[in-house]
């Protein structure tokens, strides 16, 4: 593949580009107090930099600047990966797209506008959803950069990116040729963060979960039949009542945009919060559960993602010390930013692998299944969506599902057991539980202690 920096005549050719392209020449040419101990000048970091693959995750505000830093630094290999189409609210700051690409995939749109602009820039656009992806894909990329707004998604990528970590077993050390470095940035409104994780070094999603907002999901059980908050109200609209009574057919699903459907959906929950006497449910909170709204800034997207791509920069060619490595930035009023380490946590479910794999869950005989799972959800050690639990068989035959949500189905088959108590249902004090969750590519095996 061609170098950006390489003489060729489809290279980009403005003041601006040539000027660019000068300084990181430059950067990577010459020596360095701050460069690490292997880093050698020369034009091999040039042409280094077209030969690493790079995943996007994510073609909303951050995503379109992520995509836009890294084409601009020399990166010619990138990935990028996204679910969602374009529609008009996203204009605003989402800049690679404009009003004839309304209802088009992100990810399409964003990969053929760099392309246009970047003509050496090499983009692989995937309209899907990162679970779709194998692991051979992912184990592909050198490294994975993540411009999203779910903490799921970040919370199963982290999974995903630890599970492909080798050790030897003699010695139980890391094989450090199997890491892939993650790169995460967040914004909201005027304040971001950009972290680097390297898988089994240093400190993951999971071990900082306690530093994301709380959650903007609830457990089903908990909007089904104890519902305590407006938004409990506002999901049991859109999950349960839309799916019952299909208001506008069979196939119509809920568009965030649609006013009909939003007003629907509030009528609905206001019903619903008068039956349990809950007060606070507005049009506005509706639309911002519905929609999951995180207020956006555009110059906040840009900050964080040259934050990323510089990051991504120092990994490829070593020319600078790499972050340690959690970074936050705040422009509410000045500037304003910050380096921490954030440390591994001794017991993390997710990277530390001499943490003891089986956990106590401690529950009262008494105790109902739906507790145990509004306990999973809420507990800020694990901040699970929408776990799925199973048991062994007493006999050995196999297991048996408590309750699984994903699955319609098995949800209505299995929901009567979220009243039973757990001597009810049969389980004995040191069982095993086995929980899975789309926070993770991976399931934990707990261990039951009835008190």
């Amino acid at each position: 593949m061609t170098s950006l920096y390489t003489e060729s005549s489809s290279s980009p050719s403005s003041p601006s580009n040539n000027y660019r392209y000068s300084q990181i020449r430059n950067l990577l040419e010459r020596s360095s107090a701050f460069a690490q101990e292997d880093y050698e000048p020369g034009q091999e970091n040039l042409d280094r930099l077209s030969e690493v693959k790079i995943l996007i995750i994510g073609a909303g505000g951050l995503g379109c600047e992520l995509l836009k830093s890294l084409a601009y630094m020399g990166f010619s290999n990138i990935d990028i990966i996204d679910m969602d189409t374009i529609d008009l609210s996203n204009l605003n700051r989402q800049f690679l797209f404009r009003m004839s690409d309304i209802g088009r995939p992100k990810a399409q749109v964003a990969a053929e506008f760099i392309k246009k602009r970047v003509p050496n820039c090499n983009v692989t656009y995937h309209f899907k959803k990162i679970q779709d992806m194998d692991v051979d894909f992912y184990r592909s990329f050198n490294i994975v950069v993540c411009g999203l707004d779910s903490i799921i998604a970040r919370r199963w990528i982290n999974g995903l990116l630890l599970s492909l970590l080798e050790y030897d077993e003699s010695t139980n050390t890391l094989d450090t040729s199997t890491i892939i470095p993650l790169i995460d940035g967040g914004t909201e409104g005027f304040k971001g963060n950009a972290r680097l994780i390297l898988p089994g070094l240093t400190a993951c999603v999971e071990c900082t979960l306690d530093l994301y907002p709380p959650q903007v999901t609830y457990p089903l059980c908990t909007i089904a039949t104890k519902p305590r908050l407006p938004e409990h109200c506002v999901e049991y609209a859109r999950i349960i009542c839309w799916d019952k009574e299909k208001p506008f057919g069979n196939d119509v699903s809920i568009d965030g945009d649609d006013t009909t459907h939003i007003k629907w959906l509030y009528e609905k929950a206001c019903e619903r919060a008068n039956e349990f006497g809950i007060q606070g449910v507005t049009y506005r909170l509706t639309q911002g559960v519905i929609k999951h709204i995180i207020p956006a800034v555009a110059s906040t997207n840009a900050c964080i993602a040259t934050m990323c791509a510089t990051e991504c920069f120092k990994l490829a060619t070593s020319c600078s010390q790499f972050l340690n490595n959690y970074i936050v930035f705040n422009q509410s009023e000045g500037v304003y930013t910050y380096v921490f380490e954030a440390e591994k946590k001794p017991d993390c479910v997710g990277c530390n692998r001499n943490a003891t794999v089986r956990r106590n869950l401690k529950f009262k005989k008494t105790d109902n299944l739906s507790y145990v799972i509004e306990f999973l959800c809420e507990n800020i050690e694990y901040q699970m969506k929408s776990p799925a639990l199973t048991a062994p068989k007493s006999d050995g035959s196999g297991s048996r599902t408590l309750y699984m949500q994903s699955i319609k189905s098995i949800e209505e088959a299995t929901r009567p057991n979220l009243d039973k108590t757990l001597e009810e249902l049969g389980l004995e004090n040191g069982q095993e539980i086995l929980v899975s969750d789309i926070t993770s590519p991976q399931t934990l095996v707990f261990n039951l202690q009835l008190i």
